[in-house]
């Protein structure tokens, strides 16, 4: 590839035949427009090694570089990898939805025509996503070290036991839980599994960590939400009969013994996200969600109506 020609990673869910189908058609229009297009390595298993005309297996060890974006056919499972294949590039994502709800998607299947011919005139803004910088240790020495753009939770390993866990902010200890876990997540996570365990839904252009216990059983349990600088660990109780497992956007797991520490703060490295639309975020909400808003009298509503 000259150093001039524009190159797009394409970014494919593994187990739905649509985004095989869609790869082809969204390939031939890119490679038609002189765009260089490269496979993540899962999208060439999935295709068996037989990619479409004019696209090639990307650097399994840097899969986008020297690339200007990069284009997933999935869902919200599909774009967390699609973030992990960028990380640290500064490449930003786009997302055709395929998927269910799709928050982090940027348009859906039927679209894509339409999206292809945006990403070939560049007719798109970035926007950065705040992450976490996900660390833990034993005995006081280093075990794991990851990131998270949606949640990291700390999880029970067993069904049958709870986990005993102690919550520290800015180094002060909060309280300590008997629960199945607790969810420390950004707010691109806060409509994800936070939010299904009972945390607020909150802005993305608003920095912030949220905290939210998964079934505590406590008379002090609730959500909270801490600024971006602060920073959150919890220990799981060294003799405590459960072990944990940590998980990262529900993509990257470690086990965690009695007697762990996971420490979890704002990351320096954002993802980044190409947006198409200027909608606003409650929009969003109402669409993904499928929220009633029946009898909504707003102000745009009036003067469709003349001001009725």
């Amino acid at each position: 590839m000259s150093p001039s020609a524009r190159r797009v990673l394409l970014v494919l869910h593994p187990r739905r035949p649509e985004a095989c189908l869609l790869a082809h058609d969204v390939a031939g229009m890119l490679h038609r427009a002189g765009v260089d297009v490269v496979l993540d390595p899962e999208g060439v298993a999935t295709l068996g090694g037989r990619l479409p005309d004019g696209v090639r297996a990307a650097d399994s060890s840097d899969p986008a570089r020297d690339c200007e974006l990069v284009l997933v056919l999935g869902g919200d499972g599909t774009i967390l990898r699609g973030a992990e294949l960028s990380r640290g590039s500064g490449v930003p994502l786009l997302g055709v939805n395929l998927g269910h709800v799709g928050f982090l998607a940027e348009s859906e299947k039927e679209q894509t025509q339409a999206t292809v011919e945006r990403i070939l005139d560049r007719d798109y803004h970035v926007e950065d996503r705040m992450t976490l910088d996900v660390t833990s240790q034993v005995d006081g020495r280093p075990y794991s070290s990851t990131w998270a753009l949606n949640e990291a939770t700390v999880e029970k390993a067993a069904r049958e036991r709870m986990l005993e866990l102690t919550v520290e902010i800015d180094g002060r200890p909060l309280s300590t839980w008997g629960c199945d876990g607790v969810v420390m997540a950004t707010p691109t996570g806060s409509t994800a599994y936070a939010f299904s365990a009972g945390g607020p839904i909150v802005w993305p252009d608003l920095e912030a960590i949220l905290l939210v216990p998964i079934s505590a059983h406590a008379l002090f349990a609730r959500p909270i939400v801490v600024g971006p600088q602060s920073r959150l660990a919890v220990d799981i109780v060294p003799d405590t009969e459960g072990s944990g497992v940590l998980w990262c956007d529900g993509r990257r797991a470690v086990d965690l013994p009695p007697g762990a520490r996971i420490d979890v703060c704002r990351s320096a490295m954002p993802v980044r996200l190409a947006r198409l639309r200027a909608d606003l975020f409650t929009d969003r909400l109402v669409e993904k969600f499928h929220l009633s808003v029946h009898g909504w009298r707003g102000a745009a509503r009036q003067r469709a109506s003349g001001g009725s």
